[in-house]
This record gives structure tokens, sequence and C-alpha cells, in this order.
């Protein structure tokens, strides 16, 4: 008799349903990571590019000082490491807000998007997912720079990696964000060179920003302002096991910000994709 009461009452979802459709979600984004061998390509040969060609070139160039959280002079390519590591997240993070475009068309986040399971966790399973995702390829990264001689003290690969989990949710919010705006695929092309290229030239990934101070005042706060950079200095001091702490609290908060934004531009009765009169997305 009780529970003839309580189950027509019932309302939300029990902790197994919620870990199901987790399991689900991230499960699929790993086999779609897997049968798509040259997205792993791809990922790896940008920042190898840098690494091997532009570094090398750049090399007597650019000096680079002692700074934090280096204790001695170092090579460009160890400089720009962590910055190629958080590239990697970039791109991920945008290609995987460009597969949230085909999906939400004619995938199965259509699906996912009217079923009664609330909107921000399946979001935020989408986003753990190409979180999971980015760090497999920053690993395999990292395996090889290590043959390269760009090799952190041992526990830093360790030490790095809540760096690289939080760096790679604030950076994937982020494309979830810019895909909410976008309503064809022909698009992303001007998000590549609109947000992708500024973020990642205008940081602290390719050369330290005292450096940028010297040339141009403005460029520099430019940088300064940008959360990519945060990103990279975040990574940087963590594979050395040390934690820069403004650079924490800035990607922290601009995960959640990003994260919201989100959350509010899928809704449909608030965000930027609203349904039509026959209940489709416009």
């Amino acid at each position: 008799m009780t529970s003839t009461t309580i189950a027509p009452g019932r309302s939300g979802f029990s902790l197994a349903e919620y870990l199901t459709c987790l399991n689900g979600i991230v499960w699929r984004e790993a086999l779609r990571f897997l049968h798509q061998r040259e997205r792993f390509i791809s990922a790896l040969v940008r920042p190898l590019v840098w690494l091997f060609i532009f570094a090398a070139g750049f090399r007597q160039v650019l000096g680079l000082s002692i700074i934090p959280p280096y204790e001695t002079y170092i090579l460009y390519e160890v400089y720009i490491a962590p910055g190629l590591m958080a590239m990697i997240q970039l791109f991920n993070g945008m290609q995987s807000s460009l597969s949230m475009v085909y999906d939400r068309e004619m995938g199965n986040m259509r699906t996912l998007l009217v079923s009664p399971l609330p909107r921000w966790f399946l979001l935020s399973c989408k986003l753990l997912a190409g979180t999971a995702v980015s760090l497999l390829q920053v690993y395999a990264f990292l395996l090889i720079a290590w043959f390269w001689d760009i090799a952190p003290p041992p526990a830093g690969y360790l030490t790095v990696l809540p760096a690289l989990v939080l760096s790679g949710l604030m950076l994937g919010a982020l494309g979830m964000l810019i895909s909410s705006g976008i309503k064809q695929l022909e698009n992303f092309a001007g998000v590549m060179n609109f947000v992708i290229f500024p973020m990642f030239f205008a940081s602290s990934a390719l050369y330290p920003l005292w450096r940028i101070l010297e040339s141009s005042p403005m460029l520099y706060y430019v940088c300064l302002f940008n959360p990519f950079t945060h990103a990279v200095e975040l990574i940087r001091f963590a594979l050395y096991g040390q934690i820069n702490w403004i650079a924490l609290a800035v990607v922290g908060g601009c995960t959640i910000v990003f994260m919201i934004g989100a959350i509010l531009a899928y809704d449909p009765s608030r965000g930027l994709i609203r349904r039509g009169p026959a209940g489709g997305e416009t």
C-alpha cells in the first residue's frame, strides 16, 4: 500500500539512472574516438609540428630567463610544451562543439535533449566525456615529447592531472557555449578564425608575458585577460608540482561561467536554441 501510494508521486531520477546516462554518453564518446583514428592523429600532428619545427627554428632567437616554475634555464621546447598540451584541449573542446552541432540536428543529442533527464546533467555528461578524450590525447603527446627529451619530474605526470581536468572542462564548456549559437556546420570555420587562433596566439603558450610587455603593453593586457593564458599557466606550474593560485581561480571561475552560459543557452525557453511551432529547433 505504501509503495503504491508513493510511486505515482515519484519525482526525479535515482542515482542508478543518472549513472546509466553518464555511462552511456561517455561510452559513446569513447567509441567515437576509437573509431575516428584520424581525429587522434590530427590532435597530435598540430602540437608536434610546433614542437619539432617551430621550436627548432626559434630556439636561438627566443631566449628565456629563469622564471617560475623553472629553477634554471630551459630550452624553448620545454617552455612551449604546456601551451601545446593546452592547445590539444582547446582544439578538442572546439571539435566537441562541432559534434554537438551535428548531434543536435540529426544525432543522438537531438533525442537526449528532449528526454526527461535534466538538461544540465546531459550537457555535463557530454562535457566530462569530451574532457576524458582530451586527457588521452594530452598524455599521448607527453609520451612522444619524452622521447624528445621534454620530461618534467616523474611526479609531474600525476600532479598535472587535476590541472588538465579543470582546463579541459573550461575549454569544453566554452566550446559548448559557442556551439549553442552555431546553426550550420559551415559556420565552424569562423569559429576557427575568430576564437581558436586568437586565444592561442594571444596567450603565454608560445612566449612569456614579460616579453610581450616589452614589445606591446596593450597586447600584454589582452593576453593577461585571456582565459587560455591562465589554463596554460595552471598546467605549467602543475607539471612541476606547484599551484598558480591566480590561474586556478581564473580557470575555475571561467569554467563555472561558461557552463552556466551553455546550460542557459541550451534551454529552449531562455537560450539561443528555441523551439519552433512544431517542437523542432529553429
